[in-house]
């Protein structure tokens, strides 16, 4: 679900990139539990503020990213709202038993993985806010020159479709996988306590881009806690056997960031110094207000 004010802001987010990442974001869930996406279920309420044009806006949106993830929109509801607009997506989709991956599946010495890179979705969204505060008080325009990917990893996501098929095209099962909308952090513990696992990660083996890190510098801001807890980015965290070690090696957008420990109560990050730092969760929380 979306809720206009809590998970987006139309002031900079346009209707159209709504819908898509709408979607995104759900089936994102179905591509976690290694499972194809098929068909999804449109709801919303809308306050009449909002003109036939607009949500003719939403829907392209909506049917932009069911052509891209290959999903048919088969039904919903629409009613009426006196607080903007409120967007339920539900996705349905199919996977075999034998293959479905769920979080409580991790196995002692198992590799954790992440796909892609972390945190530049929080930092396209702290870009949208400061550059938001500027053009009110000085009346400019934003320049975005420099930052279109971590914008368009806030506004427009994209789900590890593409990892999916990977997984499928090389007979890998994962044994616990989680898709990373609160933060690294919180997804790790998910999937630690879920497994009844502990966890070694390793601050030199995050991926993060060059544009996050150059944002998180600008707003005094470590990349690292960015990477962490920053949220939103739709990555996958999976854990594999060791031995599968060999066939994702050549997938250069899986990266190999730690092992699964048989101590629940060890969850921890190795520092690029050597100290060992205790994961908590951090993430972003839905009952806050951004």
């Amino acid at each position: 679900m979306l809720v206009e004010g809590i998970h987006f802001d139309l002031s900079y987010s346009p209707l159209k990139y709504v819908g898509y990442k709408a979607v995104t974001e759900n089936v994102s869930d179905i591509y976690a539990m290694n499972a194809k996406p098929e068909q999804i279920i449109v709801s919303f309420a809308v306050s009449n503020r909002f003109s036939y044009e607009a949500l003719d806006e939403l829907y392209k949106g909506i049917y932009e990213a069911c052509a891209d993830y290959q999903v048919d929109l088969v039904g919903g509801d629409v009613t009426s709202s006196k607080l903007g607009i409120l967007l339920s997506i539900t996705v349905i989709g199919k996977a075999k038993k034998e293959k479905i991956s769920y979080r409580n599946s991790a196995k002692t010495d198992d590799l954790i993985c992440v796909t892609g890179d972390l945190g530049a979705a929080y930092m396209g969204l702290k870009l949208l806010e400061r550059e938001r505060k500027i053009a009110v008080e000085t009346k400019s325009t934003p320049d975005w020159t420099g930052y279109e990917y971590i914008l368009q990893r806030q506004l427009r996501p994209v789900a590890r479709k593409d990892i999916f098929n990977f997984f499928q095209e090389n007979d890998i099962v994962p044994n616990a996988m989680i898709d990373i909308s609160d933060g690294l952090s919180s997804e790790i513990i998910h999937i630690c306590t879920q497994s009844n696992k502990g966890a070694r990660i390793y601050e030199d083996r995050l991926p993060i881009a060059q544009e996050t890190e150059k944002m998180a510098n600008e707003l005094g801001i470590s990349p690292t806690t960015v990477a962490l807890s920053g949220g939103e980015d739709y990555e996958l965290l999976f854990t594999i056997p060791v031995e599968l070690k060999d066939k994702i090696k050549e997938n250069q957008q899986i990266h190999v960031i730690g092992n699964i420990t048989d101590k629940p109560e060890d969850i921890y990050m190795i520092a690029k110094n050597g100290d060992e730092i205790a994961i908590i969760a951090q993430g972003w929380n839905s009952f806050q207000q951004r």
